[in-house]
């Protein structure tokens, strides 16, 4: 398959403008959608709503690989495999042990939506549009991308794990997350997923790839604010020297 430069730049370009509006609508609020949802909302559970809306990133990358893989090179292939990885857990191991509420019936469409076309601009960047030099593998940026993404995935994983045990099955209470970087940030498992995807478009250097990273900064970073700022209210003994999402700094 040739690379689609039009489609790929007019994508990337979207994600660039989306972030941005995303970054003012939610500078009001949190975002229709867990503690902050509608009253009256059409909802699905939580379990469905994540799988049915994260899953087309994991599958729509997968299928362009088995499609056309065998056209790209090794740097490639192995940086979408990252991306990959993310939403496999999303998908397959976060959606089904979660234990949040109820995820409003347009936002799984919306964000439906949007994970279809990220997984194809990713993919088909990654796959026929991205070049990468014989050496890759030794490069220090490369390398170090890596490190940030797999490091970001950990703490992701981990933070999600802290915040699933706060309840017990059927609840929809709120308690002070303990542990891990929740030490740090109120909003630990935003941090993971930044630095998740600081990695990845470090790696891969490119406009797509930095337009990802960009898009997940503004749509989840001031959702990590809201979080931070319910918990002090909700919260007269929530630790004063937390952050909001990057640790000592916000």
């Amino acid at each position: 398959m040739q690379c689609r430069d039009a489609a790929v730049s007019s994508l990337s370009w979207a994600l660039l403008v989306g972030g941005s509006a995303f970054l003012l609508q939610q500078s009001r609020c949190g975002g229709p959608y867990g503690r902050y949802v509608e009253a009256g909302s059409r909802c699905w559970p939580a379990a469905l709503g994540w799988f049915v809306q994260e899953v087309p990133a994991f599958l729509v990358p997968l299928l362009l690989w088995i499609c056309w893989g065998q056209e790209s090179g090794t740097g490639g292939t192995l940086l979408l495999w990252t991306f990959m990885l993310h939403y496999f857990y999303r998908s397959f191991v976060y959606s089904p042990l979660t234990r949040g509420r109820p995820v409003p019936l347009k936002i799984v469409f919306s964000a439906f939506i949007f994970c279809s076309l990220n997984g194809f601009l990713q993919g088909h960047h990654l796959l026929h549009c991205a070049k990468f030099q014989p050496d890759w593998v030794t490069n220090a940026r490369i390398s170090a991308g890596f490190l940030l993404f797999f490091i970001g995935l950990i703490i992701n994983i981990h933070s999600d794990h802290i915040l699933r045990n706060l309840r017990n099955p059927g609840e929809i209470v709120y308690r002070i997350p303990r542990g891990g970087m929740f030490e740090f940030v109120s909003g630990a498992n935003f941090f993971g997923e930044i630095l998740e995807w600081c990695g990845y478009a470090l790696a891969a250097w490119s406009l797509p790839t930095f337009a990802f990273a960009f898009f997940t900064i503004c749509s989840i970073g001031p959702r990590a604010y809201h979080h931070h700022r319910d918990y002090q209210q909700r919260f007269k003994d929530y630790p004063r020297c937390r952050k909001a999402v990057i640790p000592f700094i916000f």
